[in-house]
């Protein structure tokens, strides 16, 4: 069998990669910073840090890095490990924060810019073919920043946010369909030496999608409307609220044309927002 290591195993995109990974064929080493038990033979946890102590590993037919992505390029640059192919997930913040007026957002695109640069020459000194993975704003799993945190406080509270005036566009785009992109990219020796913008299978203004997060709650939130006069003065310290009205797409055309994009359009339910906890065996299709 070949062998397969996922870093950032436990996260979001992670969760929905194993599966894929034992089902395309892999024994899978699933890489995450607290101990995890399997019950399947064919997934292994280890535990480890890209940046400080890693365990022990075999020669790597795929490394699917879907963590932090400087980490990863560190770790990648000083490895002795053979590894024959890669697949990290990085971020369209890399491309839609280039220009951003907040210095931080800024520093962000170009770590992540700088972090796809390394692993291209980590790549290319070994002789190892490379693909990056940007995608747009993820959900799916509960874990990420931007929208459970809102699912979450209306649990608390019962209200949920209602924008009218954000009318940005934006793609949210699901983890497993992500996971499934990742084992698309090892398939097609096209991916080589490629990056790829990822967003979700509709383009929907920010408001919108709020609307559809408050409808998938599993239990009754008052809409609370909020002009977006009363956020404006925070929006120096959450720059993000400053492009409520700035759209925020990708231009997925490539990953259409090389790897079958053809992503979920965004319906979510409550298990995107209050996930189950990780099972620790995996049915081979997912």
């Amino acid at each position: 069998m070949p062998v397969a290591l996922a870093c950032g195993a436990s996260g979001a995109i992670g969760r929905f990669l194993l599966p894929r990974l034992l089902g395309a064929g892999y024994d899978v080493i699933a890489l995450s910073r607290v101990a995890r038990r399997s019950n399947d033979a064919r997934l292994q946890w280890r535990v480890g840090d890209l940046d400080h102590a890693m365990p022990d590993l075999p020669a790597l037919d795929l490394v699917a890095s879907c963590g932090p992505l400087d980490a990863f390029a560190r770790w990648f640059a000083r490895t002795p490990v053979g590894i024959g192919r890669v697949v990290a997930f990085g971020s369209m913040s890399a491309q839609s924060k280039q220009d951003s007026q907040d210095a931080a957002e800024r520093a962000l695109a170009a770590r992540l810019r700088a972090a796809e640069q390394s692993i291209a020459a980590s790549a290319q000194a070994r002789g190892c073919a490379w693909t990056v993975l940007r995608p747009t704003l993820i959900y799916g799993a509960a874990l990420d920043r931007s929208l459970t945190p809102l699912a979450r406080l209306a649990r608390r509270w019962r209200v949920f946010p209602r924008i009218p005036a954000a009318h940005g566009l934006r793609q949210p785009v699901h983890a497993d369909d992500l996971a499934g992109a990742c084992v698309a990219a090892v398939a097609n020796p096209r991916s080589a030496g490629s990056i790829y913008a990822l967003g979700g299978g509709e383009r929907l203004a920010f408001a919108t999608m709020l609307e559809r997060v408050h409808a998938s709650l599993p239990f009754r939130a008052a809409p609370l409307p909020v002009p977006l006069t009363l956020l404006r003065p925070f929006a120096r310290r959450v720059p993000a609220i400053g492009r409520l009205r700035c759209d925020l797409v990708a231009d997925d055309s490539a990953a259409i044309a090389d790897l079958g994009w053809a992503p979920r359009a965004f319906l979510p339910d409550a298990d995107c927002w209050f996930a189950p906890p990780m099972p620790s065996r995996f049915s081979p299709h997912g």
